[in-house]
Order: structure tokens, then C-alpha cells, then sequence
């Protein structure tokens, strides 16, 4: 479809409106399932949950069961923006000396070795309990329908299967068990069924249900079977009886234990937020790259945007500068703020990004550039050297470590995202971003039907960095779910998909919103962009400076005014980057719903 060259634009399919609820994700089945529960007066949590394991399901090259989802919600009842974090540490035995004494410089992205403790299971459990209002049964039915009796299964997961089907034979058999039914891949667009999953879930909600019909005590009963019962259990045997093969060439085994499950739990955080032309945008604090966001708008605060268009050539390379300075800054200092000290305050003040705003020219840089926090001076000086020794040049236009992009990679064995928005009738909103334990990163626990996550794979074996290796830490996520206030009263929910790409696709999103009047689904249809200028958060951590991929939507004229610039381009086809949904509620409870046509899985719904 064309572009108007107007700020009012066609789009691929409506925006969403109503005023009872809606629902919109990466995956037409997850959005219906989450509606079907407001429809059967459930609330925004409670939609969201349901949501959240039918993701598992149809997604499970995206994310699975022993995934991780970091939440952003609004609570009518509470009056609170709060963020859930189910993004679990690592295990007690993941010591530095121990993947150093393996021979390792970098952890590899696949595999046992990258294993985090689950945290999606008890994350979806605690804001069932503690603000949904229905029984685990209603919040599991969905998932364990299609896991049971199937659901068609999309191309892109075929795909991926057929590329990894020797791998899978030769080296994670019970991997091949599930997604190589009698040593065939599965056809796409046919109906696919892992039973195996479906009766585990069947088996937590036996033991749920065991517990009695108070619906409180059935949610704790659920979440002590997943991690102080059968499924703990069978985790750890799986962990401590098998060598299995990774991107190292080497078999390794897990260090993920029993004990390091059941002695943990999801929490709530507060969120970061930051003020911005009226908004106030909350994230996830610097355990994930969520602040990125919020510094990249306290560096544009000080720019006309407004009086760019929303394609401009000097609106994609103003953000594009403002991006590498925040994104600089992530690989300086941002960590697990039980572990480290972040200087967040600072990194978001106006004197600091009043000074570093000054760094943007008419020309794109090619440096990675930290900026100067006082006492932090060693802390910068070495992680630059660990950058400058491990993380690699890659030149544009070579294959990617980042997940959306990697998977039409035929050697790459790592999975992206998904994401859910919801919107409720009384006002509770929900964005989350569930990911992990994707099919083709780590074999499948025969007893489970599922496998393992490999989030610490962003961790570096270097000592005295914010992101070094420490048993009990956060590894820094890339997971980033947005909420954002308008006038101080909650507005919007919004998020993608994509790696180290997320936060570039949603503030591209949010300013075209912002700034330039487009509607959730006009600002998500646009064209898109991103930079791997920085290093990559996945294994082998490479960066292509001056990096700019730009979909060949922008045209012919705004492309070469950005290479005349210094970008070093990298053309995407129209319709291909990018996997936004949002969702958002005016003052008179009117609600809006988009979902990008990208890839062709997405979908809005609501009424």
C-alpha cells in the first residue's frame, strides 16, 4: 500500500474503538482468548494472563513456558503504575569462575548454560492473584486447548524447524520428539498439537484445584507445583544428567537447580518514569533496557520535533543520534540496580542531556559515545575496553545476532518476543512483554513438552562490569513494555517484539502519535527504523557502526538524504520491521486498539 505524503495516512486496517474492552498482541489467538475472558467479565489482568500462555502455545519460537515477562500495568483499584518484574536471576551455581573455568569468553546463546530461573510462570500467577478476579482453570482453558487439540501452525515456524531439523536430530532429540512428529516437519498453515504441554498444565491445574476453592489458595497451589513440585523437579534432573550442545561447540551442562527455583518468586518494582510534552512515560528500571526510552525523549525534550514530518529525513536521523548517545549510555551503566549502582537520576537529568544533546550534528556518528557521570569514570574506561576486545565489527548487511532479523538467518539458532496489550472497561490497562525459552534455543524437557530460557546469554565473563556474571543477578533485559500517562492519568499501553530494536520501534511509534496527530494505527503503519550502531545484547555481542536499516517505504529521496548524512544504510522491504501493538483509553473511557500487519500474525480486538 502506498504512503500518503501527508500526515493523515491510510492504514492496513482500522483502528480499533469501543468502550467495553480490548485486546491486541502478536498473535490473533492470543488477542481472541484474552477478549473472550473480558467478555466473560474478567478484567484487564485477567485477559492479559489468558493471553500470555496461549502466546506460549502459538508462539513457541518466540517464547515458551519457562520464558520471562517483565509487566508495566495501571490498577483502578489501587490508583498505582506499577511494574511486575517476572524476569527471573540466575541460578546459585552461574559463578564467573565457573563459565570462565569451561573456557568460555562470552556465554553462549543457546543451549543449558544461558538458563535463568522461569520467571513467567509465577509473574502471570501473582497478577492473577493478586489483581485478576478469575480461577487459574479460566486462564489456562485457552492454551491448554490449542497445546491439546491444535492450532494452525504458522510459516515462519516451520521455516524454522526445517533449518534446524538435523541439528535437532543429531544433537536435542527431545526437541526433535515434539517438533518433528515421526521425523517430518510439520506443515504450515495445518493444525499442530504438543500434548505433552497440555498435560502439564493439566497436572498444575489438578494440584490448583487440590488445594481447595478458595481462588487465592489454588493460584499459590499453582505456582508451588511449577516451582517447589513436579515441574522444578523434572528441570532439575534434566539439568544435571545432560551434556547438550551449544553455539560453543561444546556440550555443556546447566547449573539451574531445584533449590534456585523454589527460592524464588516474581516482584513488584517502581516504575522509572519520565515527563515529556505532557506524557509521562513509565518503564521498567535499568534490569532492562526500559530507560533507554526515557533518556532518548530527555535528549529530544530539547528538539522541534513537531516541526519535522513523521518520514522526514531529520526526524529519522534526529532520533536515530538521540538513540546511540542513550543506548551508549545502557552499555556504561546499566545492571541489575541490586547489584549495581545506576545513576539513573543523572542519566535523566536536563543539565546532563542538555550537554549531550550538543553531540547531535548534521552528520551520523560512528562512535560509541558513554556520557561522563562523576565517580563512574573507571567503571565507562572499562567497559569500553571489554567492548573494543569481544564485541565484534560486523559490516552492514551480514547477518545480525538480532532475533527478528536473525531468524531469516539459516545458521542461527535463537527466537524474538511477543507482546500483549490490554485495556478493560473500568480503566485497568496492561502491557507486557513475554519472551524466552523458545523452541530452537534449548532442548525440550521430555516430561515438560517444554524448554528452557537462555536470557543470560547477556551477561559478560568479564569481572567489575554492571553486566559481569553474579549468581542471584538480573541480567539486563531487553524486555520493554510501556505505559504512558497523559495530563497524569493513564493513557496508553504499547510495546513490540525485536531485541535491542524495541525501544527504537516504539519511540518511533510514539512521537509519530506525539507529535504529528497520527492515530495508534496510522503511527504504527508507518515506516520504520533502527541502528545497530551499539553492541548487540544477544551472543557474539557484534555492532556495526553508522548502522541504519530503513524500509525501502521511506522512498528513494529520504534514503539518499540519510546516506549523504553519514549513515551507513541497510535497506529493509516495506512491511518487514517491526511488530508494534498499542492500546490506549481517552478521558470519556473510549478505547483505541492497532496492531501492525507486519509479518502477518498481529491483531487488535476489542469492542
Amino acid at each position: 500500500m502506498s504512503i500518503d505524503s501527508g500526515y493523515r495516512m491510510f492504514t492496513t486496517r482500522p483502528e480499533i474503538m469501543g468502550s467495553f474492552g480490548v485486546v491486541t498482541s502478536t498473535h490473533w489467538l492470543a488477542s481472541s482468548a484474552g477478549m473472550s475472558l473480558l467478555e466473560r467479565g474478567g478484567n484487564a489482568f485477567d485477559a492479559a494472563v489468558a493471553a500470555g500462555f496461549v502466546l506460549q502455545v502459538v508462539e513457541p519460537h518466540l517464547v515458551g513456558p519457562a520464558g520471562e515477562v517483565p509487566v508495566i500495568f495501571h490498577s483502578v483499584r489501587t490508583g498505582r503504575t506499577e511494574v511486575l518484574c517476572g524476569q527471573g536471576p540466575t541460578p546459585a551455581g552461574a559463578t564467573l569462575a565457573h563459565y570462565q573455568s569451561l573456557g568460555l569468553s562470552l556465554i553462549p546463546g543457546n543451549g543449558l548454560l544461558p538458563a535463568v530461573i522461569p520467571g513467567a510462570f509465577d509473574a502471570w500467577m501473582l497478577m492473577l492473584r493478586d489483581h485478576g478476579t478469575l480461577s487459574v482453570r479460566d486462564v489456562l482453558e485457552p492454551a491448554i486447548y490449542y497445546a491439546d487439540q491444535g492450532h494452525p501452525l504458522m510459516p515462519r515456524i516451520a521455516n524454522t524447524i526445517t533449518r534446524l531439523k538435523d541439528f535437532f536430530t543429531t544433537h536435542w532429540p527431545t526437541t526433535a520428539e515434539v517438533y518433528l512428529p515421526g521425523g517430518v516437519v510439520p506443515q504450515a498453515r495445518k493444525g499442530f498439537r504438543n500434548p505433552r504441554l497440555a498435560e502439564t498444565w493439566r497436572r498444575i491445574l489438578r494440584e490448583a484445584e487440590a488445594a481447595g476453592n478458595d481462588r487465592e489458595r489454588q493460584i499459590d497451589a499453582a505456582r508451588n507445583a511449577f516451582y517447589r513440585g513436579f515441574v522444578a523437579e523434572a528441570i532439575d534432573q534434566y539439568t544435571r544428567n545432560h551434556d547438550v550442545m551449544d553455539e560453543s561447540g561444546t556440550p555443556h551442562r546447566g547449573v539451574l537447580t531445584a533449590q534456585d527455583m523454589a527460592s524464588w518468586s516474581a516482584s513488584y518494582d517502581a516504575p522509572a518514569t519520565y515527563d515529556y510534552h505532557g506524557y509521562t512515560v513509565a518503564k521498567a528500571g535499568a534490569w532492562s533496557q526500559g530507560p533507554v526510552f526515557l533518556q532518548t525523549l530527555a535528549l529530544l525534550k530539547g528538539l522541534d520535533l513537531r516541526q519535522t514530518g513523521p518520514n522526514s529525513t531529520e526526524f529519522v536521523h534526529l532520533v536515530t543520534e538521540a538513540m546511540k548517545l542513550a543506548f551508549a549510555d545502557r552499555e556504561a551503566y546499566y545492571g541489575d540496580p541490586s547489584f549495581v549502582d545506576v545513576p539513573l537520576g543523572h542519566l535523566l537529568s536536563d543539565a546532563y542531556n542538555d550537554e549531550r544533546r550538543m553531540l547531535i550534528g548534521k552528520m551520523a556518528s560512528h562512535e560509541l559515545r558513554p556520557g561522563h557521570v562523576p565517580g563512574f569514570d573507571a567503571q565507562v574506561n572499562r567497559v569500553m575496553a571489554v567492548l573494543s576486545r569481544l564485541s565484534k565489527i560486523t559490516p552492514v548487511g551480514s547477518p545480525s545476532s538480532e532475533p527478528t532479523l536473525a531468524d531469516m538467518q539459516a545458521s542461527v539458532k535463537r527466537g524474538d518476543t511477543t507482546h500483549v496489550d490490554v485495556i478493560d472497561r473500568w480503566g485497568n490497562m496492561v502491557s507486557a512483554t513475554p519472551s524466552g525459552g523458545w523452541f530452537q534455543s534449548s532442548p525440550v524437557i521430555p516430561e515438560l513438552g517444554f524448554p528452557l530460557n537462555t536470557r543470560a546469554q547477556m551477561f559478560w565473563l568479564e569481572p567489575d562490569l554492571p553486566g559481569t556474571l553474579a549468581p542471584g543477578k538480573r541480567p539486563r533485559t531487553t524486555l520493554t513494555p510501556s505505559l504512558a500517562l497523559r495530563d497524569g492519568k493513564p493513557y496508553m499501553v504499547f510495546g513490540t517484539p525485536g531485541g535491542d530494536q524495541q525501544e527504537q520501534w516504539q519511540l518511533l511509534m510514539f512521537l509519530r502519535h506525539v507529535h504529528h496527530d497520527l492515530n495508534l494505527q496510522e503511527a504504527i503503519d508507518q515506516p520504520m527504523s533502527h541502528t545497530m550502531h551499539f553492541p548487540s545484547s544477544f551472543y557474539p555481542r557484534d555492532r556495526k557502526p553508522g548502522h541504519l536499516a530503513v524500509e525501502t517505504s521511506f522512498g528513494a529521496d529520504v534514503i539518499a538524504a540519510l546516506r549523504e548524512r553519514g549513515h551507513v544504510i541497510e535497506e529493509e522491504p516495506e512491511w518487514s520491521t517491526g511488530r508494534l501493538t498499542a492500546a490506549s483509553r481517552d478521558e470519556d473511557g473510549l478505547l483505541h486498539a492497532a496492531a501492525t500487519a507486519r509479518l502477518m500474525q498481529a491483531y487488535a480486538v476489542g469492542r
